[in-house]
């Protein structure tokens, strides 16, 4: 039987280290909590629809953060640290989807391929060949694709096999930690890789979860 493509709910509400961010039932964009890069820079912020907070290394001599915002039109803004270029997402069309790691930005496109921005020192952003993709996750230095088959892809810092996620399979929803990567399978099982110092992969006797077209009641 053909894999259905997931229905992903949009992402109105996202939470940085120490910054918060939520849409406005008017597209604007409130957000609240650290500003030292500008990640709260948010206001005039129109006609979004998804919104993703930069995730935070969580080093002593860290703490800098930015804030993703997809646009009705396809578009994409961004607003804080930019030192290595993940704010840098004007060019960016036909989006359906974002998200934000520690110092990159992806895009979904609606042709399933995926743009990359910012620091790609361990490969995160190397997603040029991707295809078929409808949802991505961002850690702090790898990326995750969720396919439309259910499989899913991965790239960057393998260091704890957090992107050992190819034999992955039936797979509704992804979302990428620190050093470790969870799936949310179709039969509401759950999958993981990657980092377990402190239990974060024990995820294999969870029954149940919620889908993400279970998110919100039908319309």
């Amino acid at each position: 039987m053909a894999h259905l493509a997931p229905k992903l709910p949009v992402m109105t509400l996202a939470a940085g280290r120490r910054h918060t961010v939520a849409i406005r039932s008017d597209g604007t964009v409130a957000a609240a909590g650290d500003n030292r890069c500008g990640q709260c820079d948010v206001g005039e912020w129109q006609g979004i629809i998804a919104v993703a907070a930069g995730n935070v290394h969580m080093a002593t001599n860290t703490g800098n953060s930015h804030t993703v915002g997809l646009k009705e039109d396809g578009t994409a803004v961004a607003a804080g640290w930019n030192r290595h270029g993940q704010c840098d997402v004007g060019g960016w069309r036909d989006l359906v989807a974002v998200a934000a790691g520690w110092r990159c930005t992806i895009g979904v496109r609606a042709d399933g391929t995926v743009v990359a921005a910012g620091r790609n020192r361990d490969g995160e952003c190397e997603v040029g060949d991707w295809r078929g993709i409808v949802a991505a996750a961002a850690g702090d230095w790898h990326t995750v694709g969720l396919k439309a088959d259910g499989t899913v892809v991965a790239t960057g810092n393998n260091q704890f096999r957090q992107c050992e996620v190819r034999r992955w399979r039936d797979i509704a929803a992804v979302s990428a930690g620190y050093l470790h990567t969870v799936g949310l399978k179709s039969d509401g099982t759950a999958v993981a890789a990657g980092a377990n110092s402190h239990g974060q992969c024990d995820v294999i006797a969870w029954r149940g979860i919620r889908l993400p077209a279970d998110s919100f009641p039908a319309g």
